[in-house]
C-alpha cells in the first residue's frame, strides 16, 4: 500500500495558503499556487487536488480552476493571492479571491468543486461600492469564507502590517467579517473587527493574516498566522464576535514545541497559512513549508491533530509522515524531500549569505508539472537532516542505512534516533563526483522498533547533495 508523506502532493507542486474542504466524499485542497525558483508569491494561476476521505494518500490533480486572464481587472501585479471556496445554497461553488495588493476581494463561481470557475462579481455594498477600494475601508486581503447552519454566510479578511493604513488610506484594523447576501457578493452588513490589530509587531500571538473559519460542536475556531511562527487560532460561541485566544496550532518549524523557537526553527521559518479539517473521526491540520530557500516555492503538508475534551486543540509537531496514519513503515527507499527536520547551524554574515548558501530542499530543471525530483541540497559542515516517524521491521534486531549522494565532500555523516542523542552509526562521506552515487551506512542496533525518528548530520568539508535513503535489514 503506498505511504502518505509530508509534503503529500507530488515534489514538483507548490501549492501554499491550503483551504481543504469536503464535497460529495472528498477533501479538495484549494490554495494558491507558486512557481518552482520563482521571484515573487504566487506566481501560477489556481489548481485544484483531491483525495477519498477514506484514503488520504491518493491525491489527485484536478487542473487548473482559475487563470489570471479570467479575471477582468487589470492590475501591475496581477497575482492570486490566497483563496478560498464555498458550496452555496445553489448547489454551486463560489471561489473567494484576491489580486496581490488590490484591497478588492472577488468571487468566481463553478457548478463543480474543481471548476472550471467564472467570474461572477466584486464583494460589494448595496449601492455598489467595491468595498476596498477607497480611503477609509477597512484592508481587504486573505478572504475566507463560511456559511454556519442557519444560512448566513460570513467573509472574514484582514492584514496587519506594522503601519495602520496603507497609501491609499484604506486602514489595517486586525481581523474583520462582514455577512453576505445570497447573491454571494453582496455585503449584509458592513465590516466589523473579530480580532484587534495588536500594536506590539514581534508578539508571537499577534494576529497578522490569512483567517480560516471553522465550526465543531457548535463552536467557532478562527484559525489565522502570525508573523513568524505558524498557526494559532481563537475561539468563540459566536462566528462574528468574542474570540479568545487558544493558542498555537502548528508550526512546520515545529516553533513553539520541542525545544525550538524562532530564533532557533527546526526547519527554514516564514510565513505560513492553513486551516483546521474535520475528515470522518478525525481532525487535521493543513499548513505549508518553505523549499528552495524561498518565500516563493511553498509546499502543503498536512498533519492529524487532537482535540480534547473541551473542544481545544495542542500545538502538533511537523512530521514527515502526515496523512499516514501513523509511522512510516521502514522498509525501501524514501525520497529525501520528506525532510522535517533542516537546521543549518553556521553562521552566515547576512541574509543574502544564507540564502545562497544554507542547506535547502530543491529540485533540477525548471518549473512543471511532473517528475519527481526534489532532494536535499548542500549539506556541509554542522547541518543536521531529520525525519519523524519510521516503524522498524519486527523481525530484525539491526538495520542499515543507504544513502544515495553526490557532490564534493569528504567526512562523517553520523545517523542518530534522537536530535542530540548518541551516534549510533554512520556513514563515511568522500566524494568528488556529478553523478548520483550510494554510500552504506555501518550495522544500527534497533532498541525500539515503533516510532522512530531518522537523524543526519555531518561533520567534514565540502557539500553534497541526497536524494534518497533506504532501509536494509541484517
Amino acid at each position: 500500500m503506498k505511504q502518505g508523506f509530508n509534503p503529500f502532493l507530488p515534489s514538483y507542486e507548490y501549492i501554499p495558503d491550503g483551504e481543504p474542504h469536503i464535497f460529495d466524499g472528498r477533501v479538495y485542497l484549494y490554495g494558491s499556487h507558486d512557481r518552482f525558483n520563482g521571484k515573487d508569491y504566487c506566481e501560477n494561476d489556481y489548481v485544484c487536488w483531491s483525495v477519498p476521505v477514506d484514503d488520504l494518500r491518493e491525491w489527485k490533480y484536478e487542473g487548473i480552476i482559475y487563470t489570471k486572464e479570467d479575471d477582468p481587472h487589470k492590475a501591475d501585479r496581477k497575482i492570486l493571492f490566497a483563496p478560498d471556496v464555498l458550496k452555496g445554497k445553489d448547489n454551486r461553488y463560489y471561489l473567494y479571491y484576491s489580486i496581490a495588493h488590490s484591497s478588492v476581494i472577488s468571487v468566481a463561481v463553478s457548478d463543480k468543486p474543481a471548476g472550471k470557475y467564472k467570474y461572477l462579481g466584486d464583494v460589494s455594498l448595496p449601492n455598489g461600492h467595491v468595498y476596498g477600494s477607497a480611503a477609509g475601508d477597512y484592508y481587504q486581503f486573505d478572504p475566507a469564507v463560511f456559511m454556519d447552519d442557519d444560512g448566513e454566510i460570513y467573509l472574514y479578511s484582514g492584514f496587519c502590517p506594522r503601519q495602520d493604513e496603507d497609501e491609499l488610506g484604506r486602514k489595517y484594523v486586525g481581523c474583520h467579517v462582514c455577512k453576505l447576501e445570497d447573491d454571494y457578493v453582496t455585503m449584509k452588513t458592513n465590516p466589523q473587527i473579530v480580532i484587534e490589530k495588536n500594536p506590539d509587531f514581534y508578539d508571537e500571538t499577534r494576529y497578522f493574516e490569512a483567517p480560516s473559519m471553522r465550526k465543531f460542536n457548535g463552536k467557532y475556531y478562527l484559525i489565522y498566522s502570525v508573523r513568524i511562527g505558524g498557526l494559532h487560532y481563537a475561539m468563540s460561541k459566536y462566528p462574528d464576535r468574542d474570540f479568545k485566544y487558544m493558542g498555537r496550532l502548528h508550526s512546520t518549524s515545529d516553533v513553539g514545541i520541542n525545544g525550538f523557537n524562532a530564533e532557533n526553527p527546526a526547519y527554514p521559518n516564514g510565513n505560513t497559512h492553513g486551516s483546521l479539517i474535520q475528515i470522518q473521526d478525525k481532525y487535521y491540520v493543513f499548513d505549508h513549508r518553505y523549499s528552495n530557500a524561498s518565500s516563493y516555492s511553498r509546499q502543503a503538508v498536512a498533519e492529524e491533530i487532537f482535540m480534547d475534551e473541551n473542544g481545544c486543540f495542542k500545538q502538533v509537531e511537523a512530521t514527515s509522515c502526515g496523512l499516514n496514519g501513523g509511522p512510516l513503515k521502514a522498509v525501501g527507499t524514501f525520497p529525501s524531500y520528506i525532510v522535517c527536520i533542516l537546521i543549518d547551524r553556521n553562521e552566515y554574515k547576512d541574509k543574502e549569505e544564507k540564502a545562497l548558501k544554507q542547506v535547502r530542499i530543491t529540485q533540477d530543471g525548471e518549473d512543471r508539472e511532473e517528475g519527481e525530483s526534489q532532494y536535499v541540497s548542500r549539506i556541509h559542515n554542522e547541518c543536521v537532516i531529520g525525519y519523524k516517524y519510521f516503524d522498524y521491521d519486527e523481525k530484525y534486531d539491526e538495520v542499515l542505512i543507504e544513502v544515495t549522494i553526490r557532490g564534493e565532500a569528504k567526512g562523517r555523516l553520523n545517523i542518530r534516533s534522537n536530535y542530540n542523542g548518541e551516534i549510533e552509526s554512520f556513514i563515511n562521506i568522500d566524494c568528488n563526483n556529478t553523478t548520483w552515487i550510494k554510500e552504506k551506512s555501518e550495522y544500527i542496533r534497533i532498541k525500539n522498533h515503533r516510532k522512530n525518528a531518522l537523524y543526519f548530520d555531518f561533520m567534514g568539508d565540502g557539500e553534497f547533495d541526497l536524494k534518497e535513503f533506504r532501509f536494509e535489514y541484517v
